[in-house]
């Protein structure tokens, strides 16, 4: 007789579905190798390929074997610190720097490692919480409205506070953000500080978008929090090498015991991050002025792309805080809802499901970024071209066309999207 094991799922994955970030890629790629036209505007993936000479770099590095530090290698720990002081101006050395195996897998032993509530503003990127949800921690969501730009009130995170003081706090900062493609301000950077430092609020500024901010000059919430505010970072936006799954971590010296606490989670999960990706790293921080025109170009194209798409949806009646960082944008379709309707379609996940089936735009909704079920927003990625080609155009010249002749002649498909998209509300 054959025994048969029916072991039960701990409470905290038996729900877990796989990330929507995720799901709408393979989605995505599904439907296109079944012969579907599809508009990848599901999927935040950076559009422009490694810069060459930190592909060298990895070539040069193929034969690196050894494991190496669980908090990363030092060389590569030196280069973030100073990539760090150069680009945003903090005060930092190899021993505040923590590298790990992308960025979220970072985030993910930070909260394992602090007893902590976890803040996050509404909308937040789609694996904040379920990070949370997994190590049964609590989260609070932080309401935001979209005639504030959906960001984060200073009196809004002073409640969230004062309303339970005596628990310890986990405030997630995202910025350039993912859903929305906006940003903060020193001014709101500092309030937003002062009221996490009265309460001893630990914050996780995600700046993983910062160099690709879309004016340069992003000004990093450790600035003005500098003893309580970790930063996060990596090589997959502003370096285009998501899949290499390398991020950074820097510390305040006030929180070095969090770092040694991480560095103990590392060393019984996943070791070290790889060895010839770490080596390549170190060309990828330490910059050269290859890379900075890399970066230069990359931004002025996605300022141009993100404009384009903005404006055009604007025409269409639709809502949203402008781009300003990143390759997000978060569309309100509230306009369009009596007409939506029609088509039984009342939320966001509805929403994507029939624009997804009936145009092949991909898109994600809003509820996945912890917004509720029956609004009309979704997240919509604006990187689907080829980020070569337009790097190349970018470096033709001198000032980009005003949008729709530089999306036009680069980014077809993008244009064509937002034709589609205006021909399918249309019919509402």
């Amino acid at each position: 007789m054959v025994l048969t094991l029916a072991h039960k799922l701990s409470p905290s994955v038996a729900d877990l579905k796989p990330s929507a970030t995720l799901l709408i890629n393979e989605r995505s790629k599904t439907l296109a190798a079944a012969g579907k036209k599809v508009y990848r505007l599901g999927f935040g993936q950076s559009p422009f390929p490694v810069p060459g000479e930190v592909v060298q770099a990895l070539r040069d590095h193929a034969s690196e074997k050894d494991y190496l530090p669980g908090r990363g290698l030092y060389a590569l720990r030196e280069a973030v610190a100073g990539f760090t002081q150069k680009t945003k101006g903090l005060a930092c050395s190899a021993e505040d720097v923590m590298i790990g195996p992308g960025s979220k897998e970072l985030m993910f032993s930070l909260q394992m490692a602090l007893d902590a509530d976890l803040l996050l503003p509404s909308p937040s990127w789609v694996s904040y919480e379920p990070q949370a949800h997994i190590l049964q921690k609590k989260t609070h969501w932080l309401e935001t409205r979209e005639e504030d730009g959906w960001r984060l009130q200073a009196a809004t995170l002073d409640r969230a506070c004062a309303a339970s003081p005596a628990r310890s706090k986990l405030l997630i900062l995202n910025y350039p953000n993912n859903p929305v493609g906006n940003s903060y301000d020193g001014a709101q950077l500092k309030a937003l500080a002062e009221v996490a430092r009265r309460y001893g609020v630990i914050v996780l500024a995600d700046e993983i978008y910062s160099m690709v901010h879309h004016e340069g000059g992003q000004c990093s919430h450790a600035a003005h929090y500098p003893e309580g505010t970790i930063v996060s970072s990596g090589l997959s936006k502003w370096c285009g090498a998501g899949g290499w799954r390398l991020g950074t971590f820097v510390f305040p010296k006030e929180l070095r015991y969090v770092l040694d606490a991480m560095a103990g989670i590392a060393s019984e999960t996943f070791s070290a991050v790889s060895a010839p990706v770490q080596f390549a790293a170190i060309t990828a921080f330490k910059g050269s002025p290859g890379t900075d025109r890399y970066v230069f170009r990359s931004r002025r194209v996605l300022k141009t792309v993100g404009r384009f798409v903005y404006q055009r949806l604007k025409k269409m009646g639709v809502t949203m805080p402008a781009p300003e960082g990143g390759f997000y944008l978060f569309p309100n379709f509230e306009k369009h809802r009596p007409g939506l309707a029609k088509k039984d379609i009342y939320g966001s996940a509805a929403f994507c499901e029939a624009l997804l089936e009936e145009t092949g735009i991909a898109l994600l909704p809003g509820e996945v970024f912890g917004r509720p079920p029956g609004e009309l927003s979704c997240r919509l990625s604006f990187v689907d071209f080829d980020g070569k080609a337009a790097l190349l155009a970018s470096a033709q010249n001198v000032d980009l066309p005003e949008g729709e002749i530089f999306v036009k002649n680069n980014c077809p498909k993008i244009y064509e999207a937002m034709d589609v998209l205006a021909a399918w509300l249309d019919q509402d």
